[in-house]
């Protein structure tokens, strides 16, 4: 099995991958997270009911929650790609698997990756039969976001591309650092998203035409609040939600100004490619995140807001790969 397969299928599951990531946020911004109330069916079917029979007989069953159907095909959409995805994640682990020896031949990760995809399963359950639950749902997101990192550093160890080899080990912990900042920004991100704080600001750049609005931070970041509450459409006040909409733009401030420094000291290394990417993407994310409040969250925007994270997280990733090339040429 050739190096070159297996570098062109870790680039096909990434790109898959990133197709479920944002089909995802579609799914969600467009309030169909509860399309299907069961899983891994929908109102017990393998598709969804369409015969009248069969849709009475959901209403029966799930008189709290009765079928729409455009958004319960949304729904199934995502998780049929996420049964593609699954396989393709095997498929990317055996040939890891059988290429171990290998010079070269990244392994762990793609081993790992079979076990992180499997706890998305349960998380996509836990989704769904608990509700819509903000912790859950943020670590699904989470959890896709890592599945496409860790996908992504695996094609970047086989890629041959010279791009990867400029001198940065000293910049290293630097990189590290940007990919903690923007892990907890994705992580907040997901946080605004699954309490329905997009909109708790709705000028910018003040919030609620202050500078600092009236919040409640005490509420707005309490992780656990038991189950068998639907928290389709929120549960917090305007005062919670506004204080995690305004910690997700302080955090974007940050972001942006350290990945401003770390850009300067690339192009300084000679990675200015590299710091291009990352600050052209950097500008296109800061630029939806304004619009969606400006605009008032359109659906595309929103959706592709979740999309050019990832692409961010991986530009980042790509710039971690460029400081060990030592490791890319063995």
């Amino acid at each position: 099995m050739s190096k070159t397969l297996f570098r062109r299928f870790a680039l096909a599951t990434a790109i898959v991958t990133l197709l479920v990531i944002v089909l995802g946020a579609y799914v969600r911004l467009s309030h169909a997270g509860l399309g299907c109330p069961d899983w891994p069916g929908c109102y017990g079917h393998i598709t969804w009911p369409t015969q009248p029979d069969d849709v009475q007989r959901a209403a029966e069953v799930w008189p709290e929650r009765p079928l729409e159907v455009p958004k319960a095909v949304k729904e199934m959409a995502h998780r049929y790609l996420v049964g593609v995805l699954g396989p393709m994640i095997v498929v990317l682990a055996w040939m890891a698997w059988r290429r171990r020896h290998e010079p070269g031949q990244p392994l762990v990760v793609p081993l790992l990756l079979v076990a992180v995809v499997l706890f998305q399963a349960v998380l996509g359950m836990w989704t769904v039969t608990w509700k819509l639950k903000p912790l859950i749902v943020t670590a699904h997101l989470v959890g896709g976001m890592t599945t496409f990192a860790l996908i992504v550093w695996t094609w970047l160890r086989v890629h041959p591309a010279a791009i990867l080899r400029v001198p940065l080990q000293s910049l290293r912990p630097w990189i590290v650092t940007a990919l903690v900042l923007l892990a907890a920004q994705i992580t907040l991100g997901g946080w605004v998203s699954t309490n329905y704080a997009a909109l708790a600001c709705p000028d910018f750049p003040t919030c609620q035409g202050s500078w600092w609005p009236a919040m409640d931070f005490r509420e707005a970041f309490v992780l656990w609040r038991g189950i068998g509450v639907d928290y389709e459409g929120g549960v917090l006040d305007a005062s919670a939600r506004a204080a995690i909409h305004v910690i997700h733009r302080l955090g974007a401030i940050v972001l942006t100004l350290y990945l401003l420094w770390l850009a300067w000291r690339l192009y300084r290394h000679g990675a200015g490619t590299l710091a291009g990417l990352m600050l052209r993407l950097l500008a296109l994310q800061l630029t939806l995140g304004i619009a969606n409040v400006v605009f008032g969250l359109p659906l595309a925007v929103a959706t592709a807001h979740n999309g050019v994270a990832a692409l961010l997280l991986g530009s980042v990733l790509a710039l971690l790969a460029a400081s060990q090339p030592v490791r890319l040429q063995r």
